[in-house]
Formats: C-alpha cells, structure tokens, sequence
C-alpha cells in the first residue's frame, strides 16, 4: 500500500506521531476545544455592554474567529506539523526573540484562562451548595483550594487522550443544550419575551462602540479552535481533511452561542442576567423551575473544572519545553524523579494563577485578557500568512484569499486596542505577565554569557511535544 506524503517518516528522523484522528474525532476535538468556560461565565457581562443583543457581540466574535480561522487553515496546510503559532512565527520572522514572546503569550492565556475558569468554579460551587460568600472572599478562598487541586493532579502526571476528550465535550455539550432546550421550550409555551433579542442597552455608550466592547470579551467563548492545528501530525491526511473540519467545528459552536444567548436573554432580562457568574444557571432556573438545578450547576463545574485543568497542563509544560530550549531559566526545567513531571514549571504556573485570582479575581477582567493576549497571537499569525506566502513548498495545500488575512490582520489588532473599549486593567495584567517572560528571557540570556553556555535557541518542534492540547476558554 503506498503512503501517503503526509504520513511519510524521513529517514534517520525521529518517528512520527501516531496518525489515529479521521474527520469525526477531529470535528469533535474542534468542538470542545472551543467549547468552555466562556459562553458559562461570561454571557451576563455581555449582556450588561449591550442589552438585549447579547447575540451580536457572540456572532462578530465568530466571523473575526472564522476569517483567522482561514489564515491557520493554510499554515497548517502547508505545514502540517504542531506547534502552531510559535511555528509560524518562527517561519515567518525568524528572530527569537518574538517567537518567545508569542509562544510565553499563549503560555499566558493558558493561566489567565485557567484562572477565568477557577472563578466561574467557585461561582458555581457556591451557588450549587447554597454558600453565602457574599463578600468575596469565600470565593476567592474555594478558587485558591481549586487551582491548588488543579496542580496536584498535574504533578501526578495526568495527561488527556482524544476519547477523554470526546467524553468531556459532549459534557460541555449537553448543559449547552439543555438552555437552548429550555428556550426552545419557553417559546413554544408563550413564557419568556423574545422581543428582548432586539433591544439595546448601551447604557452612556455609542451603540457600535457597545457592541465591538462586548466582542471583545465574547471572543473569549470563540478561542480554542487554534489548539487543533496542534494536531496536525496525528490526523489522517491533515491537508486535506483539516479545511472542511476546523470551519464546520466553528460553525457549529457560533450556532450554539448564538442560540444560547438569545434563550438567555429571552428568559432573563440582560439587567439580572449581568448579576453574578452564573448566568446560564439563572436562564434554567427561570425556564425550567423543576429542573434539578444541581445537575446543571455539576455540569457547568465540571466543563469549567475540564478547562482549568488542560489549561494548566499545557502552560506548564510549555514552560517546561521554553526551559529545555534555553530561552528560560533551567530551573524551570527540573522534573520530579519518581512523577517525571515537571515539579518547578508546575509551580510557577500555579503561583501566577495563585496570584490572578487573588488580586484580580472578577471574571470578566481575567477571561478579557485571556482574548487580549489571543487576538495579539492572532494578529501576528494573520501578518505570517502573508510573509509565507514567499516560501512555496512542494504540496498541494489550502490557500485563503488574500483579503482575509489583511482583515483579520486589521479586525484582531483594532480589537486588541484601547479604542476598541478594553479596560485598561486586562493590559496591566497582560503587562505584567509578559514582563515576567521578558525578565526571564533576559535574566537566562545574561547566565548563559557568563557560563559559556550556548545562547537561548528556538525549535518550536520541540515544545509542541511538551504541550498537551486542549480547551482553551
């Protein structure tokens, strides 16, 4: 039997992944990895931007999502291997250094996600058992004792295959459909008002400027798509079935979102829905008063609990591979003897998300910043598109139209701006994890010039075998 040339191990090399993904458990994979933390968490403070619209925002989210979606299908054509983003940068520009700060960006969404994720856990665990922690820090408290957990199953080695992650989607799944049930079911017995899907509430706001704010938090609930590229090298025929799977998987979340939001709003005003960080648990409450609300909020717990531990495994371990490649310090590449974890990458990812959830803690903040550092990922791979463009290879791959890219380009970068109505505190937080990767870098750099040791290189190969793949949002 021939094989085929993406399946084809050169000689001499390392072998390849094991190609065991065909388009079903691709398209699945797609699905949860968009599916999450966002759409749980956040529909209430979108809501709160933009009234009873609350869909609009969902629905620019997935065509900025779509027309980037577009530029990763022809890098991932045209280089079917993982690492993704950092691979194409480094193809692309070839300077170190910005392939560091892209691939330390996604390291730091993985933790701001994952923090998101901690907050909307404790959220729901209050209100499933019936806690009052009206003050905050009960909140924070459960958040803490719940990363601590997350970290202790890392350190144990805990790693997710494509079936664990085809039970969980369709977990996420379910509790989705059970709101758009229960809207489906609110309309057909003339309860709710459906004429609120219609109606604006930009508050002091223009109403364009309320609806590109609200986009860039709901893009939050739109990342994870790009993780798949991740899996390139264990699809069958990546170039020719990834085109055809990543653009149905995100049409079909952007439907879900879409229909999840207008069932939310049709049933809760956007003034209620906006209280709190479980608004899909308000939306079923208010639908199906006899649904055990419990089930709903262990589901939601449980998609949200999936999120923060994939999320932690990937930043870890990407850190532990930037270790390995001497861009930062060897410390941070230390593994435990008996576990063969990495003990030292564990704990740094956990200490910072330790401190976003103490000292920045609202959910909205945290999971807007996840978007920030993702849209500026996303720029810069929409920009790489077009300077690739220069490198032919030998293989037939997908090819986006030219315009896309530019507009992607233009359509992340404005929504990673100040004008685009960001508060300023999700920079500060970005800032400062992005200094915390740039001091490292320079502190690495300085020691290996003292020692005579070899200077940070960059083979972005290597850390996508450290980074376990997974939800994003």
């Amino acid at each position: 039997m021939a094989t085929s040339a993406d399946e084809q191990t050169p000689t001499g090399s390392q072998p390849e992944l094991r190609r065991v993904m065909g388009p079903g458990l691709l398209l699945l994979f797609v699905i949860g990895d968009v599916l999450g933390t966002g759409i749980y968490a956040l529909t209430g403070q979108v809501a709160a931007e933009v009234g009873g619209v609350v869909w609009l925002p969902f629905l620019v989210a997935f065509l900025v999502a779509l027309v980037t979606a577009f530029s990763y299908l022809e890098l991932v054509t045209k280089y079917p291997q993982a690492a993704g983003a950092a691979l194409y940068t480094h193809k692309a520009f070839g300077v170190h250094f910005l392939t560091f700060l892209v691939a330390f960006a996604v390291m730091s969404s993985g933790i701001t996600s994952a923090s998101t994720a901690a907050r909307a856990f404790s959220a729901n665990f209050a209100s499933v058992f019936e806690l009052d922690l009206g003050d905050g820090v009960g909140i924070t408290l459960i958040g803490l004792g719940f990363m601590g957990l997350i970290a202790l199953v890392n350190h144990r080695g805990v790693g997710e295959s494509v079936k664990a992650n085809v039970v969980l989607t369709c977990v996420e799944l379910t509790g989705l459909l059970i709101v758009i049930g229960v809207g489906v079911w609110a309309l057909g017995g003339g309860e709710g008002d459906f004429s609120r899907v219609t109606e604006f509430d930009t508050g002091e706001r223009s109403t364009i400027g309320a609806v590109i704010a609200a986009t860039g938090l709901a893009f939050f609930a739109m990342v994870g798509f790009e993780d798949s590229v991740n899996m390139a090298e264990e699809c069958k025929e990546p170039r020719r079935i990834f085109p055809r799977v990543l653009l149905a998987g995100l049409v079909t979340t952007g439907v879900i979102y879409v229909l999840v939001s207008i069932s939310a709003i049709a049933l809760v005003p956007a003034d209620r829905l906006s209280e709190g960080d479980t608004p899909l648990l308000q939306v079923v409450e208010a639908g199906a008063p006899g649904f055990p609300l419990g089930l709903f909020g262990v589901i939601t717990m449980f998609a949200v609990a999936n999120s923060a531990l994939i999320n932690m495994l990937m930043a870890s371990r990407l850190v532990y591979g930037l270790s390995k490649e001497r861009v930062l310090p060897p410390f941070l590449g230390r593994v435990h003897r008996r576990r063969r974890t990495p003990t030292t990458a564990i704990l740094f990812t956990t200490a910072l998300a330790f401190g976003l959830i103490t000292f920045v803690g609202a959910v909205p903040a945290l999971g807007g910043t996840t978007a920030l550092l993702l849209l500026l990922v996303f720029t810069v791979v929409n920009i790489a598109v077009l300077v690739l463009r220069r490198d032919p290879v030998d293989a037939d791959h997908f090819r986006t139209p030219t315009v896309l890219p530019v507009i992607g380009a233009l359509a992340c970068g404005y929504l990673a701006t100040p004008w685009a109505g960001r508060p300023a505190e999700e920079y500060r937080i970005a800032g400062v994890l992005l200094g915390i990767g740039v001091v490292l870098w320079a502190v690495t750099v300085l020691v290996n010039r003292r020692t005579g040791a070899q200077e940070p290189g960059f083979d972005p190969g290597h850390l996508a075998g450290e980074a376990p793949r997974g939800p994003r949002n």
